[in-house]
C-alpha cells in the first residue's frame, strides 16, 4: 500500500505551506530521508525528505500551490524500497544530484561514492576498502530537536572513530535555535564512521555517523581516501580530497559557501539573478529573502562579491558587471578597528535573529509594578531549612513568583494567549517558560501544565529544568510549547528591565532585584509611618496587538496582591 506524504507542520503557529519545487518526478526511485520537495512557510524554507524508500507515485500538489498542514502532497510506492541510498547509481544521475541548487548532505555523499566508483580504473582498490570499513551498521541521524527545527550544528564529537560506545552514551553535542544537547548513541557498538565534522550545520535526519556492532569495529579510523564520504561534509569548501569528481560537484561545493533558502533560489531563478554576486546578511552569510528582493528592487545597487566565488565560476559578462558595480564599495569600506573579531556561536546568532524578529512582530509595551515582598521574605527565612530537610530541595523565591503568575494567568487568560494571524488563541494550559542564563547563551525550558502543579511541584520543576539546562540534558519537548515566560535578571542587581517577548507568546514577566527600601506604611486606623520593607519590581512586557493596557494592569494588580498577601501552604 502506498505511503502518503503530507505537508509537515514547520512550527507551532504554522498552519500552511507553499510547495515551491519538486525534486523528483513520478516514477523516480527515492531513498529514505532523500529530499522530495521544497516548501516555504512564513517562518522557514526547507527541503522535505521522503519518509520511506520506494518509487514516487502520484503528485497531488503542484509547484506554487499553498495547502494546509497534513494535506497529502504525494504518495510513495514502497515496492522500490530495496533500492537504498547505499547502492551505487550510474554516474550521470549522481552528477545531476549535485547540479544547480539541490545540494544536500545525502546527495553529496552519494555522488562522492558514485563518481568514485565510475573512476575505478584509476584507483581500483580504494572505494571497496572505505565502504567495507563503514560496514553494515546503525546510522546515527541529526535528530529533530523541536517542531520548528530544520537543522542543527555539530559543535563537538565526544567519541572518535574506533571508540567503543554503550547504548545511550553521549557521542556528540549539537546546537540548534532552541536547545544545546548531548546526543546519545542509539545502540552499543563501535563508532565506525563520522560523516559530519565539528562546526558543520546539516538538516534533520542527515546521517552524521555510523555505529557498527562489537564484532564489526576495527578499532582504527577508516583510511582517508579520495572516496571517503567524510570529505562530503555539507559545509566543506575544499575539493582537494576528491580530485576525480566531475565539474558539477565542484560548482556545488562553491555554491554552498553562499547559503540560501529554496525560496531565495526560486526568486533568483525567476529574475535571472546570480546568487554568487550577492552578500548575505543572515546567519553565517546566508542570503535572505530581503537580500534578494533588495538586490532586484535596487537594480545596479553595489553588492559585495563572496570571497569563495572566483571569476572562473561566474560568466564573463556577469563578472565584469559585478566588478564594475562593486568598485565604489571598496572606496567606501570602513577603516579596520583594533580588537579581536570572533564569529557568533550558533546559539548567539539565533538569539539575535529571534530578538529582532520579535521586536518587528509584536507591539511591545512595558509596565512596571513595585511589590512589597516582606511577608514572603520572612516566610522563606523561617521555613527554608525545614523545607529543604522535608522535601530535599532548596526554597527560593522563584516558586513564589511562578505560583503568583499562574494564579494571575488563571484570572486573565488573555495574558496567556497567542496571536495567530487575525485570530487570538486562548491556550488551554499554562506552560511557564523560565529563562536560564548559560555561559554560552540563554535557554528557556518550560514547566508544562503549571496550573495543575502544587507549590512543591513547581519548586521541583524549576530546579530540575535549570540543572538539566546547565548540563545539556534537556529534551526537545522541554523547550517547546511555552505560553508565558519569566526572566529573572534581578539576580545581577538591576532594579528592573524591559524584556523582549518570546514569540509567539503575548507577554513576558521581568523580575527585578530584591532590595530593602524605606516605605510609607498605613495601618488599619489610617496612621502613617516609615518602615524598612523588602521591595521588588516586576515588569510585564506585553503585545499591544492582543493585550490592552487595562488587561495588563489588572493582571499585574492581581499578581502583586497574591504575593503581598501570601496565604498558600508551601508544603
Amino acid at each position: 500500500m502506498p505511503t502518503e506524504v503530507v505537508m509537515p507542520q514547520m512550527g507551532e503557529s504554522i498552519t500552511e505551506g507553499t510547495l515551491t519545487k519538486w525534486l523528483k518526478k513520478p516514477g523516480d526511485t527515492v531513498a529514505r530521508d532523500e529530499p522530495l520537495f521544497e516548501i516555504s512557510t512564513d517562518k522557514v524554507d526547507a527541503e522535505i525528505p521522503s519518509p520511506t524508500a520506494g518509487t514516487l507515485g502520484e503528485i497531488k500538489i503542484q509547484e506554487g500551490e499553498t495547502v494546509s498542514i497534513n494535506t497529502v502532497v504525494c504518495t510513495i510506492n514502497e515496492e522500490g524500497a530495496a533500492a537504498t541510498s547505499d547502492q551505487a547509481a550510474p554516474a550521470a544521475p549522481a552528477a545531476s544530484a549535485l547540479k544547480e541548487d539541490t545540494v544536500t548532505p545525502s546527495a553529496v555523499s552519494t555522488a562522492v561514492r558514485d563518481v568514485a566508483a565510475s573512476s575505478a580504473p584509476t584507483a581500483p582498490a580504494a572505494a571497496p576498502e572505505v565502504l567495507e570499513a563503514a560496514g553494515p551498521g546503525t546510522e546515527v541521524m541529526m535528530p529533530q530537536m523541536g517542531e520548528s527545527i530544520t537543522e542543527g550544528t555539530i559543535t563537538k564529537w565526544l567519541k572518535k572513530v574506533g571508540d567503543t560506545v554503550a547504548r545511550d552514551e553521549p557521542i556528540f553535542e549539537i546546537s540548534t535555535d532552541k536547545v544545546d544537547a548531548e546526543i546519545p548513541s542509539p545502540v552499543a557498538g563501535t563508532l565506525n564512521e563520522i560523516r559530519v565534522q565539528e562546526g558543520a550545520t546539516v538538516t534533520v535526519n542527515t546521517v552524521v555517523a555510523v555505529i557498527g556492532g562489537a564484532a564489526e569495529g576495527t578499532g582504527a579510523p577508516a583510511k582517508a581516501t579520495p572516496t571517503s564520504v567524510q570529505s562530503a561534509s555539507p559545509h566543506t569548501k575544499e575539493t582537494a580530497d576528491v580530485p576525480q569528481l566531475a565539474t558539477p560537484a565542484a560548482s556545488a561545493s562553491a555554491g554552498e559557501g553562499q547559503r540560501s533558502s529554496p525560496l531565495v533560489r526560486k526568486i533568483a531563478k525567476e529574475n535571472n539573478v546570480d546568487l554568487g554576486v550577492l552578500s548575505g546578511t543572515g546567519a553565517s552569510g546566508r542570503i535572505t529573502k530581503q537580500d534578494i528582493l533588495g538586490h532586484i528592487e535596487g537594480g545596479t545597487k553595489p553588492v559585495a562579491m563572496a570571497t569563495s566565488i572566483t571569476p572562473a565560476q561566474i560568466p564573463a559578462q556577469q563578472f565584469e558587471s559585478a566588478k564594475a558595480t562593486t568598485a565604489p564599495a571598496k572606496a567606501a569600506a570602513p577603516l579596520p578597528q583594533p580588537g579581536e573579531l570572533v564569529p557568533m556561536t550558533k546559539m548567539r546568532a539565533i538569539i539575535a535573529r529571534r530578538m529582532v524578529e520579535s521586536q518587528a512582530t509584536a507591539a511591545h509595551v512595558h509596565t512596571v509594578f513595585k511589590v512589597d515582598m516582606t511577608r514572603i521574605v520572612k516566610l522563606r527565612e523561617k521555613e527554608k531549612n525545614k523545607y529543604e530537610q522535608r522535601n530535599g530541595v532548596k526554597l527560593t523565591y522563584m516558586p513564589f513568583i511562578t505560583r503568583a503568575a499562574v494564579q494571575a494567568l488563571r484570572k486573565h487568560p488573555i495574558v496567556n494567549s497567542m496571536t495567530q494571524g487575525d485570530a487570538i488563541l486562548y491556550n488551554k494550559n499554562i506552560n511557564i517558560g523560565i529563562a536560564v542564563a548559560l555561559e554560552w547563551g540563554l535557554i528557556v525550558p518550560v514547566i508544562k501544565q503549571a496550573e495543575e502543579k502544587s507549590f512543591l511541584g513547581i519548586t521541583r520543576s524549576i530546579i530540575d529544568l535549570a540543572n538539566r539546562a546547565r548540563t545539556k540534558k534537556l529534551a526537545p519537548d522541554d523547550v517547546a510549547g511555552g505560553t508565558f515566560t519569566l526572566t529573572n535578571s534581578g539576580i545581577f542587581g538591576e532594579q528592573f528591565g524591559t524584556p523582549i517577548i518570546a514569540q509567539p507568546q503575548s507577554a513576558i514577566l521581568g523580575i527585578g532585584g530584591l532590595n530593602k527600601e524605606a516605605e510609607v506604611i498605613t495601618d488599619a486606623d489610617g496612621n502613617e509611618s516609615i518602615a524598612i520593607r523588602s521591595i521588588q519590581r516586576f515588569t510585564l512586557g506585553f503585545d499591544h496587538r492582543t493585550i490592552d493596557g487595562s488587561d495588563a494592569g489588572k493582571f499585574m494588580s492581581d499578581f502583586k496582591a497574591y504575593l503581598e498577601n501570601w496565604s498558600e501552604d508551601i508544603g
